[in-house]
């Protein structure tokens, strides 16, 4: 399948799916605006132990090397010559800073609700799966009222391969008890987008916080601002006439 991201044909995308069993998200940027926490958590704890030669870390910084990634990558791509052990604990403290953060301040990403409705009026399937540690992804599913939406929470470091592999998505379809030909993805960063794509579903791309550019080169189908893009329910609109007729 391959559909310009932009096209105003988004059937082409989405009918052959029909009839669709299920309905797969991440969570960072994809359901909530969370990497500006990230980021600020990120900044801040570098900042502290005089990375960089204690110039903050930019967001251009960030975006390379840190969005969407699992924390072992991340923890090899700050600290190259730390021991092991000692950067995972950096970015484990990391996280609960970010716990912290999120307990205060959370927003959904626009539409958000209006389409976990149209997910639950069909009675799709859905599942959660993320590269955060559970007790973020908990947290944040939590306060965005998600927790009962969501039959599955698949986080990458309990699957043998994290995103950018198709494992956790392969994971929660075979959980879900769903197939990839009737499913699909929405996700915000190029890692995540690589593994929808290799777990063989067309994946929405989220240009919450990513540049555009890599998430076309990950394989996105569509690219969209947000829920309330007029892109994605022309796309749902014609998958509701294909499963209708």
């Amino acid at each position: 399948m391959s559909i310009s991201p932009d096209s105003h044909a988004p059937e082409s995308s989405l009918a052959r799916l029909a009839p669709v069993e299920a309905v797969l998200f991440d969570v960072d940027g994809t359901l909530c605006d969370s990497d500006p926490l990230h980021y600020y958590a990120f900044r801040e704890m570098l900042l502290e132990i005089g990375y960089n030669n204690g110039v903050p870390v930019d967001e251009e910084f960030f975006i390379k090397n840190i969005a969407g990634r699992h924390n072992d990558d991340i923890a090899s791509i700050l600290f190259p010559d730390w021991d092991h052990g000692k950067a995972i604990k950096f970015v484990d403290d990391k996280e609960a800073m970010f716990r912290r953060l999120v307990s205060k301040e959370l927003k959904a990403i626009e539409g958000l609700h209006k389409l976990c409705k149209w997910v639950e009026d069909r009675g799709l399937k859905r599942a959660a799966v993320t590269n955060a540690p559970r007790p973020n992804a908990e947290l944040m599913i939590s306060m965005l009222g998600l927790t009962d939406f969501f039959q599955v929470v698949v986080v990458g470091s309990e699957c043998e391969r994290a995103k950018p592999f198709p494992d956790p998505y392969l994971k929660a379809l075979k959980e879900l008890k769903a197939s990839a030909e009737h499913s699909f993805v929405f996700e915000d960063s190029a890692s995540g987008i690589k593994a929808g794509v290799a777990a063989g579903m067309p994946v929405f791309g989220l240009t919450t916080r990513n540049p555009e550019k890599s998430l076309i080169e990950a394989g996105a189908s569509f690219l969209i601002k947000d829920y309330e893009d007029p892109k994605l329910w022309m796309a749902l609109e014609e998958l509701d006439r294909v499963q209708q007729s």
